[in-house]
Order: structure tokens, then sequence, then C-alpha cells
């Protein structure tokens, strides 16, 4: 089965077929559909110190990982990334041997083998130096903060700096925000940094931040890498894997003003209720159109609907404090935001009917609002 190889790839490797799959999995998610140039569609693989390494590249991001392997002779090859991917999903066995000669990799599980080009090595960009370690949290932490920041992350690709969540480094605190200009999404957390005394900001794009949150193992800290003298550069670490991100250049919109100082007018409803009742309501609301909440007493009324069409109402009971108020809102977006609170609890808190209105979780219908996520949400115009 090992034949005389080319020496320069020479390389013998047996690693688990499951282990194997899944790193390719995530490295080869950071390979574009179409490359920038062909070599971008690479995977590279290298046998050295009784691991198997794996990394790709697209010039933004890169994905490094790692699985424990037998090595019978150590090598560096290139192949193709998503191909790789496709094979290695399908290995009917529970061990798979990796050997090149010549100018082919063959990949041998049970009784399949698989033949692939290799692609030159040499011309593959070299990755990134991943920055220094600059500090940890708890990965379900991170994740639900990403989850609730990346809600307002806009997919205007012609206005990069709304595609990204600014990431501010707040000493033991982490705050990340997102807009698109019709609402802002805020979290905040506490972590443990290297250094207490950090104060810098970083713009990640959204997209890239979702794909870490996805892809932790929960039991793992994750590791945040970065150079505020040389700010180009984030890189995230979590039981092996190792990405890193260019950060997107330009200035995060000026959106901390937008948080009232006070709000007058304040309720508390059951989330789950609330969202149920949006979903219901908006079936008859035209596309884009808003939904009217009508908030009166301790009641709140839903209104969708035109007199001339299909109308809907549904009525919620609140616990309500200030003056009567109808606000209107896109009902994807009330849902986007109320979908991302933990707790069982929301609280909208009002001021006027065309300011916009922040809303926040709390865990009890008596106790006070959570201020680690706030997702504020600016009134539509409607037709009373």
């Amino acid at each position: 089965m090992w034949n005389e190889r080319n020496e320069e790839y020479a390389m013998k490797v047996e690693v688990n077929s499951q282990a194997l799959a899944d790193a390719v999995a995530w490295t080869t998610r950071v390979i574009d559909a179409r490359p920038a140039t062909p070599i971008l569609a690479g995977i590279r693989l290298e046998a050295i110190d009784g691991t198997l390494q794996l990394s790709a590249f697209n010039y933004a991001i890169s994905a490094r990982h790692h699985i424990e392997a037998g090595i019978d002779e150590a090598g560096t090859v290139l192949v193709l990334g998503k191909l790789l991917a496709d094979i290695t999903k399908s290995l009917p066995a529970a061990k798979t041997y990796l050997s090149t000669d010549g100018s082919t990799m063959t990949i041998t599980s049970g009784k399949s083998t698989f033949t692939m080009q290799l692609m030159p090595d040499s011309e593959y960009p070299d990755l990134p130096v991943v920055p220094a370690k600059m500090g940890q949290v708890d990965s379900p932490t991170f994740a639900q903060a990403v989850n609730q920041a990346s809600v307002a992350v806009s997919r205007e690709e012609n206005r990069p700096v709304l595609t990204g969540i600014r990431v501010q480094f707040q000493g033991d605190r982490i705050v990340m925000s997102s807009t698109d200009r019709f609402r802002l999404a805020r979290s905040s957390f506490s972590w443990t940094p290297e250094d207490p005394t950090i104060s810098t900001t970083a713009l990640v794009r959204g997209s890239l931040l979702r794909d870490v949150a996805r892809s932790l193992d929960e039991h793992q800290n994750i590791t945040i890498d970065f150079d505020p003298d040389n700010p180009s550069l984030l890189g995230f670490e979590n039981a092996g894997r190792v990405s890193t991100s260019q950060l997107i250049d330009g200035e995060f919109p000026a959106v901390d003003r937008l948080y009232a100082d006070e709000y007058p007018i304040q309720a508390v409803i059951s989330k789950q209720a609330l969202i149920d009742a949006i979903k219901r309501v908006s079936l008859v609301a035209e596309r884009s159109a808003p939904i009217r909440m009508m908030f009166s007493g301790q009641e709140l009324t839903l209104a969708a609907g035109t007199a001339d069409e299909a109308q809907a109402k549904e009525i919620l009971d609140v616990d309500m404090d200030g003056e009567d108020i109808t606000v209107a809102f896109n009902p994807a977006y009330l849902i986007d935001g109320l979908s991302a609170i933990s707790e069982p609890f929301v609280r909208m808190k009002m001021t006027t009917a065309v300011k916009p209105v922040e809303f926040n979780g709390q865990q009890e219908a008596d106790s006070d609002e959570s201020m680690d996520y706030r997702y504020l949400l600016v009134p539509m115009r409607f037709n009373s």
C-alpha cells in the first residue's frame, strides 16, 4: 500500500476517521466558494510530532486545527479543501490512512480508496501570525453574547462597517455592538484579561464572530488574541482550533447617545407570550408593514393589517408604568430582538412614539431588568 514517493511531499499517516472529518469540515469553512486565486481552494496538511496539522486561509480569515495522528513519515501536502471535506465525511471505517506518492495523495479507509492530486504547496501563502493572548472567557458566555450582539448586523456589503460587530475591551468587561441603522444590539459580559487595565476596540465581521461562536467546544474557554499596538487581526482559540480575522477598517457609527438616560414609560411582559402573539398578529401584515402596539392601562393590544384587506388583533396583560402610548414596529425586527433575550420576561422602555424603544430581559415579573443585553429599535410610522 505504501510506495516509494517523491521525498519533497512524502507523508504517511494514520488518523481517526471521525476526528479527521470534523477537523477538515471546521478548517475548510474559510475556503470561499469562488476563491480569489485557485491556490486558496487548498487545505494544507502537515504531519509532524504526532499530530496532523490542518490550515486554510482566504486572506481575510485563517483557520488552524490539529488532531492526533500516527505518523510513519512526516511531510506537508496541499489538496483541494472542499473535495477533501466531502471525502472525509463519508469514510466507511474507524481509521483512515493518508499517504503520498509523487503528485498524488491516497486516502484509504476500510475497503474504500480515494486518490487526490497534490497542489503546489510552495505557492500557498503564509498564514498570519496569531497575535498575543489578550484574555479568556467561558465559551457559553461568549456564544450567547455574540448571538445577542449580532442581531442587528447589516447585510449591506457596500457598508462594510455595518456588517461588523464592534468589540470594546474595557478592563474585565467586553461590550459587543451592532447596528443596521434601524436597530442597535448590544451585549456585555465579564472576562479575564491578561492586562486588567486594557482599553481598546476592534471591529470584526459579524459573520465570522457568529461562525466562531457556533463551533465552540463549550467545555473549554475561548482565548481572544489581539495586539493593540498592531490592531489588524483578532485571534480566537478554543479546543485546539485557532482562527484569525482581519479587522474591518472604518469608524463604527456613534450610537451610544441613542440610549435614553431615562424612560418614563415602561412595560413588563412575558417574553414567549409576546413573541407568539406577534407571530399570530403579523400573519395579516403586508411584507414590511408595521405591527402596532397599543399600551393602555395594564393591557397591550397588538394589531396589524388594514380595513380593506385582513386585520388581526390580540390583547396581552402587561405590568405598565407611565402614560398610554402606541408604537409600531417591523414585526421581524421585534421577533429577532426578543428571541435573543435569555430571560423569561421582557421590559420595554419608551419615551415617545417616535423615539427608539429599548428592550431588556428580566428574570422575574417584578425584578430589575438585566443590562447585559440592550436591544434598541426605532419605531415605524403608522396610520392610526
